[in-house]
């Protein structure tokens, strides 16, 4: 791996470095004719798979075909010239069918351009604040579910093309949606059928047998041809839309007004959270399989930039897309060149098979948008988190939560369960020990043992050892608090070991000053041992201090000095 791609431990990136795009990194180091070599067959096999895809997608939101090309165009041009990923390739994507349908849907196609402006300003916001870094905290179980939801609301958003149903008004929700297309059964269309069953069926053939070559473009072309040739009774691209322009629109800005941004505002943060989502978990798969490393931060910045880009042209919200990133991947590329390519050449294949375009059966697209659904569920990964009982929770949470509900709410609740469930987790953690092993989950017949100190510190009967082991924050504050209090009178010293805690947020020092206090009162001498420069420094700042409590090394110094000053006042004479 280039030292460029990673500081090193020691050394704090700075601003400059965070910011710059990776296509400068990869020019620095050096780029020959063999990488534009490398980078121009990547690009142009992205492109093919770009093509179709772009167009499906649009349509599947709502919009028109040509915006899924503007978008890819536009947005993945500025993706890979600006990112901080050496690989991603932009462009619409599967995951924002559902928002962008409904934005169509509530706020109009000018409020949906005004609403990706928006999100791509927060996304250059966050950026510039380093929130990139934060993005990694969501929940794996969180992701999986999303995406799960995602993908059954794909397939059931082509149902009516893929059966050829004719349909008045198809609804946005789920289970509405359901309903009507149900309805509208008498109104299937055979040949639609067939075309989409060949089309799923060359993907998948293909993609088996010969995985390399571009399944879904020969998919859409074959299907094309055999409903042209055949004269087959099925809507198309020309017969729902009109076709494709040849050319780019010049840019504009959306009409703007206050009543506009505040219809726009809500589907904005939607797709600035989904767009930071689905973007650097791109990034992070490319970095798997290449050992390469992104600067997130950069990344949000450029996609940022890519959706206000996006929307002046027409386009709809652009983000990393996984499928074509490791498409990219695989097919040999070397930086950021060969996304700035895949953009070129979806242009000029617009400007060349724009009239072409229209002969395409919407019932293909439709096949395509399914295996893409299929694809997006991770079955194996949605499976194995069933397993695990508090991750199947946040699973099935998230997933019927999207599904049912919406994207945003599903991945709050999702991320706060999680949450939840590892706050739990973190606070069984910690430990109370001591002579004889009390836990802080002694009620709970839980027995854990990290180690156990000395027990002849505690043998003298007039002092009482406490050792406190684990994270000790707001979570664990309480239990802890409680086995601290448990401080009998027949005890004149008490001694709070924290050498095993490293972390100690504000809560768990405020229940320490508590405990601290409470001896106080009690005439019960306090010492604190082992406590790191951070954990005592929490501690000062919530009063823990002498002479509340005094700070020693060791348990071993502390048990000498609590000896001593219960010596002293045993025997005030001897002062």
């Amino acid at each position: 791996m280039s030292g460029k791609d990673r500081p090193t431990p020691t050394q704090e990136p700075s601003f400059v470095e965070l910011f710059t795009p990776k296509l400068v990194t990869v020019l620095r180091e050096g780029y020959h004719l063999t990488d534009l070599r490398a980078d121009a067959i990547s690009g142009l096999t992205v492109a093919i798979v770009a093509l179709p895809l772009s167009m499906a997608i649009a349509i599947a939101s709502g919009t028109t075909p040509d915006r899924g090309l503007f978008t890819a165009i536009v947005g993945g041009f500025i993706i890979s010239l600006l990112g901080g990923s050496r690989f991603q390739i932009g462009g619409p994507a599967g995951a924002f069918i559902v928002l962008v349908a409904a934005a169509v849907t509530q706020i109009g196609i000018d409020g949906l351009l005004l609403a990706t402006m928006i999100a791509g300003a927060i996304l250059i916001g966050a950026g510039l604040l380093r929130l990139g870094t934060y993005i990694k905290f969501i929940p794996y179980p969180v992701t999986v579910g999303f995406t799960a939801g995602i993908a059954v609301i794909v397939f059931a958003s082509q149902i009516k093309d893929l059966l050829g149903l004719t349909l008045a008004h198809e609804p946005a929700e789920l289970l509405p949606k359901l309903e009507a297309l149900a309805g509208a059964m008498g109104t299937l269309n055979w040949a639609a059928i067939a075309v989409a069953i060949f089309s799923i069926g060359t993907i998948t053939g293909l993609r088996k047998y010969l995985p390399r070559w571009p399944g879904m473009l020969i998919a859409v072309v074959a299907a094309s041809l055999l409903a042209t040739q055949l004269h087959l009774p099925v809507a198309t691209i020309a017969s729902k839309f009109g076709g494709i322009p040849r050319t780019l629109p010049m840019p504009a800005i959306p009409p703007i007004s206050l009543e506009k941004l505040q219809q726009a505002l809500p589907f904005a943060l939607s797709f600035a959270l989904l767009g930071a989502i689905e973007s650097l978990l791109s990034a992070v798969v490319a970095d798997g399989m290449t050992g390469r490393r992104h600067r997130s931060n950069s990344e949000l910045v450029a996609q940022g930039i890519a959706n206000i880009a996006s929307a002046m042209f027409g386009g709809i919200c652009a983000t990393g897309t996984i499928a074509r990133t490791a498409t990219n991947v695989r097919a040999g590329a070397k930086g950021p060149i060969s996304g700035i390519l895949h953009s070129v050449f979806l242009l000029l294949l617009m400007l060349i098979a724009a009239p072409l375009a229209g002969y395409i059966p919407l019932a293909a697209l439709a096949g395509v948008l399914t295996v893409v659904a299929w694809n997006m569920t991770e079955k194996p990964a949605f499976a194995a988190l069933l397993r695990n009982r508090g991750d199947a929770v946040v699973l099935l949470a998230t997933f019927l939560l999207t599904t049912f509900r919406d994207l945003t709410t599903g991945i709050v609740v999702g991320f706060s369960i999680a949450a939840l469930l590892f706050i739990n987790r973190m606070a069984k953690s910690a430990e109370v020990q001591t002579g004889q092993k009390n836990t802080i989950d002694d009620m709970a017949d839980t027995d854990r043992d990290r180690g156990d100190y000395d027990s002849a510190l505690a043998s003298d009967p007039d002092i009482l050892v406490y050792r406190i082991s684990g994270a000790l924050f707001f979570g664990a504050a309480a239990s802890v608090s409680t086995v601290l209090d448990r401080i009998g009178d027949h005890h004149r010293a008490l001694i709070i070991d924290l050498s095993a805690v490293e972390i100690l947020d504000s809560t768990a020092a405020n229940a320490v000053a508590g405990v601290t206090r409470n001896a106080g009162r009690r005439a019960v001498a306090v010492f604190i041992t082992g406590a790191s420069p951070t954990v005592r420094h929490e501690l000062f700042t919530h009063g823990v201090r002498p002479p509340l409590a005094d700070f020693r090394t060791s348990i071993a110094d502390a048990v000498v000095d609590a000896r001593t000053k219960m010596a002293v006042l045993d025997n005030p004479a001897e002062l």
